[in-house]
């Protein structure tokens, strides 16, 4: 797995979104920007599972709704270690409306960090997004 530069670290990152950045740095570097985003998520998938790192793959997750329960509410392109959400786009530029759609599954999963990792960029690095926040006590 090729490292990226550690200047791109911060604060909020941890050794598990390091790795998954890792991983998903190694998938771009060999596939390049412009393929369709099943592709990236299948081969982060191989990635992450020859790292030994835990993921599931399109998982539909439940929510509440007053006193509804919506078993299949909306669907996460991995959710790694049951603690990090990671949704992939291969899209122009990401906009705040996508980072405000992982801060919802995020409040919903009650999890409180995710990526948002953009191949369609020349160099990855300008494609990751680290979306955070604070857990909410229900």
């Amino acid at each position: 797995m090729k490292n990226f530069d550690p200047a791109m670290r911060s604060g909020e990152d941890d050794e598990l979104t390091h790795r998954v950045i890792g991983s998903a740095f190694e998938v771009h570097s060999l596939l390049g920007p412009g393929l369709l985003e099943s592709t990236y998520e299948e081969c982060l998938g191989y990635e992450l599972n020859a790292a030994k790192i835990r993921c599931k793959r399109q998982l539909l997750l439940p929510i509440q709704y007053k006193s509804l329960s919506l078993e299949k509410a909306y669907k996460v392109d991995l959710l790694v270690r049951d603690e990090l959400i990671v949704e992939l786009k291969v899209i122009e530029k990401v906009l705040p409306i996508h980072k405000a759609q992982v801060r919802t599954y995020l409040r919903h999963a009650g999890l409180k960090r995710g990526l948002i990792l953009n191949f369609n960029e020349e160099s990855l690095r300008f494609g990751i997004h680290r979306v955070t926040i604070q857990r909410s006590h229900r």
